[in-house]
């Protein structure tokens, strides 16, 4: 393309009347022109001058644009010679020895080693995947995500009534903090958070949840995510095996996973986890269990539970994560007493989130670390995550201090109760006792039962597709043992007078698919 041609190539492709300026149409056109080599490497460009009379534009814009492609390495400008297209082709040898290096995985490669996939074992998408560039961690945790498109409906468990949320209180304590504009709260936040949130938090949890800290010992974090990532992070090692819950919140058991542990799936009974034999005589580095309110199923641990885990943990130094998910919506009794309130040894991280009171969008958790991890977890948070969000952790302790967070969640308990109600009626009207509800005691969500030969995850899709959400049981478990089948229904995003209409679309899908008898083989 000479010169000529370059200017003919611009004119035609200009667009006078768009909202685009000229300089960045012209800009971009001649990064194009040199990228598929239209204009290939060594060409001269046009003088500013001829190019500008060219195009009909001020010779400003052209030197802008000349000056541009320079800085970007598109062209080299050489004193009382002109300008030239730089050569920005990839070198060849390099993308030749980067193709042949030892143990490269391409498609017609074979992986070998630990998580490796054989070409007996590769599914075209996961193949796909990799030719993309996931390593094998990442294709695990994109293959077993449970994240779902829609955060919001009948039934969505795990979501709270945000509409409910008293905004105009928020945005009051919001206003009045941002008028004073203090520089301490626009900056990054200090290890472990606001202080003030932290001792707020700190008397919150010593009377709600029995927990034993100061506030020295709270760490504020974007959620339990986090919380879980920090302490594996600070914790653990890649290949250390860790206890979970079988089954388990899938949000949690993909944070270990892709931190490189090798996870036990430990079953759990009405008394809550259960280790077998040979769990025992393995002892793991860390177990992530929730005793309070165990996800999914609902039951509570019991306090000889407790008491042995927390024994067993001390002889065989097992770090414990207590996910303390719900814990403030118990319906019919108390809030139960934490397990770290138990933990004598220091073996106990405490996480929990303030997403499910108030709103999800709020990303503020927090975790109790033990006394001796205290600094080693504040640098880690630091180092890590660099924390922020100091104007939000103020907002948010005003509304502790000033008893919105505790009249919220009283106002919000009642009503998930009456939710509750609301659903458990429907289920009964619609099946009796032929299906077990089990878990509604505590928490946003409850769970259905279905008949052993049901396939819950076609129910589900069944459902989605008739504008129903709700969640397989059987995605909970890790696929190594016996499973329940059943249907997690979420309530509190739910308003009172659709959950029975919901619930009936949802009960027609369950009679049509799981109820029907399994066929026999002639």
């Amino acid at each position: 393309m000479d010169t000529v041609i370059l200017s003919d190539w611009l004119a035609v492709r200009l667009d006078r009347a768009a909202a685009e300026p000229v300089y960045r149409q012209v800009l971009r056109l001649m990064q194009q022109a040199i990228l598929t080599a239209q204009f290939p490497p060594g060409a001269k460009l046009p003088s500013s001058r001829t190019l500008a009379t060219d195009l009909g534009i001020a010779r400003n814009t052209v030197l802008h644009v000349y000056d541009q492609l320079t800085a970007e390495g598109y062209v080299i400008s050489t004193t009382g010679s002109g300008t030239y297209v730089a050569d920005t082709r990839p070198d060849s040898a390099a993308v030749s020895a980067r193709r042949a290096a030892p143990g490269a995985v391409g498609p017609t490669a074979t992986a070998t080693g630990t998580g490796a996939v054989d070409a007996t074992e590769a599914t075209p998408a996961r193949t796909a995947r990799e030719r993309r560039g996931l390593s094998s961690r990442g294709s695990r945790l994109i293959d077993k995500a449970g994240v779902s498109l829609k955060q919001w409906g009948a039934f969505m468990p795990g979501v709270p009534d945000v509409a409910e949320f008293p905004a105009r209180t928020w945005s009051r304590l919001q206003a009045r903090l941002w008028k004073e504009a203090n520089p301490d709260l626009l900056t990054y936040a200090p290890g472990g958070g606001y202080r003030p949130l932290r001792r707020a938090l700190s008397d919150y949890l010593r009377v709600a949840r029995s927990v034993n800290c100061t506030p020295d010992q709270i760490i504020i974090t974007t959620g339990i995510h986090q919380s879980i990532d920090l302490a594996v992070r600070l914790l653990t090692d890649v290949g250390d095996r860790a206890w979970v819950e079988e089954p388990c919140y899938w949000g949690a058991r993909s944070v270990l996973q892709s931190s490189g542990l090798t996870l036990s799936p430990v079953p759990v009974d009405e008394e809550g986890l259960n280790p077998r034999e040979q769990d025992l005589r393995n002892p793991p580095r860390l177990a992530l269990v929730t005793p309070s309110h165990q996800y999914p199923l609902g039951m509570v641990m019991s306090l000889a539970r407790r008491r042995t885990l927390l024994e067993y943990a001390r002889q065989h130094g097992v770090w414990i994560i207590e996910d303390d998910y719900d814990s403030e919506f118990r319906y019919g009794s108390r809030p139960l007493a934490s397990l770290q309130g138990l933990d004598e040894a220091g073996q106990v991280i405490y996480v929990g989130s303030l997403g499910k009171m108030l709103f999800p969008g709020l990303r503020i958790g927090y975790m109790i670390a033990p006394e001796h991890l205290v600094d080693t977890f504040r640098t880690g948070v630091a180092e890590l995550y660099r924390e922020g969000q100091l104007m939000q952790q103020a907002v948010l302790t005003e509304f502790i201090m000033d008893g919105y967070l505790t009249s919220h969640v009283r106002r919000m308990r009642a009503l998930y109760g009456e939710r509750r109600q609301i659903l458990i009626d429907a289920i009964t009207t619609h099946f009796g006792d032929t299906l077990p509800v089990m878990g509604d005691e505590a928490g946003l969500h409850l769970v259905l039962g279905l008949p052993d030969h049901a396939n819950d995850r076609e129910v589900v899709a069944a459902a989605y597709d008739a504008g129903v959400i709700v969640r397989p049981l059987t995605s909970y478990y890790s696929g190594e043992g016996p499973v329940r089948r059943g249907l997690l229904l979420g309530y509190a995003c739910v308003p009172n007078e659709k959950i029975g209409p919901a619930f009936a679309t949802l009960a027609r899908i369950i009679e049509q698919t799981a109820l029907r008898k399994p066929t026999r083989a002639a």
